[in-house]
């Protein structure tokens, strides 16, 4: 059974943020993510961290525009020169908190002035800080209109070109799903390139028993691949409680 860590952007959402990471210590969880936590000081994070035991996983960058932006820019070539300012921001609050990865968000863009501006920025990103893991992530263009990164294969050439140890592939049963139809079949091919795994049924990104995708054979899968990293939950509960939608993970351990 693979190692299940929580988003906490997207579960135990009915809870202030700061108690949310109370809620996944004492769901068992023991590794989380959050998808950006620019909003309050990295040291309230921290001390969430700490006090309750959690590893964090997973942060994106860069930090969103507050006045109404799209969420990611490093594909955006007018806005090359922001990220460059904004990911030492980001390497801040990643080094305070020990966040083992950080997902570089391309945004929306298209062609090869795009490309050729989130290869840049994803390999400066790594050669400033060589000691950091960095990530992409094909996204749905139904969720997002217009991403740059939107095809696994495409990512997979991105990884090639930026050609870093330290750039690596994060793979979404969710997006994977919607973006080409069998996120099982995704996985065969692209798996073995993945260093960090999220679920969510698709299309409606609840927990696992909606939708075409069979967690119990997706999960087999990403065990039987040798993969050995965290897999985690960032669904959008269908239940007011958090802790009531978690029923597929009691059953996993209980079998």
């Amino acid at each position: 059974m693979p190692r299940f860590a929580a988003n906490l952007s997207m579960l135990f959402a009915e809870l202030p943020y700061l108690d949310r990471f109370a809620a996944a210590s004492a769901a068992g969880f023991k590794a989380v993510e959050v998808l950006f936590p620019y909003e309050f000081a990295a040291k309230e994070t921290q001390r969430a961290l700490l006090a309750n035991g959690l590893e964090l996983l997973l942060i994106n960058a860069p930090p969103p525009n507050y006045a109404g932006g799209d969420p990611g820019y490093a594909a955006v070539p007018k806005l090359a020169d922001r990220f460059q300012r904004d990911i030492r921001r980001v390497m801040r609050y990643a080094d305070m908190l020990k966040a083992q990865r950080v997902h570089v968000m391309a945004g929306p863009a298209k062609g090869d002035a795009a490309r050729a501006t989130y290869v840049q920025n994803l390999q400066t990103a790594a050669d400033s800080a060589p000691h950091q893991q960095f990530t992409i992530e094909p996204l749905n263009s139904g969720d997002f209109p217009g991403y740059f990164l939107d095809d696994y294969n495409l990512a997979v050439e991105i990884l090639d070109e930026v050609d870093r140890e330290n750039v690596t592939l994060q793979f979404d049963a969710y997006h994977a799903q919607l973006i080409h139809g069998d996120a099982l079949k995704v996985w065969e091919v692209f798996g073995h390139r993945a260093t960090h795994v999220q679920f969510a049924a698709a299309p409606s990104r609840c927990e696992p028993g909606r939708g075409a995708l069979d967690f119990d054979q997706f999960f087999a899968a990403v065990d039987d691949s040798g993969y050995t990293g965290w897999v985690s939950a960032e669904y959008t509960p269908s239940t007011l409680r958090t802790e009531d939608s978690l029923r597929w993970m009691r059953t996993l351990q209980a079998a």
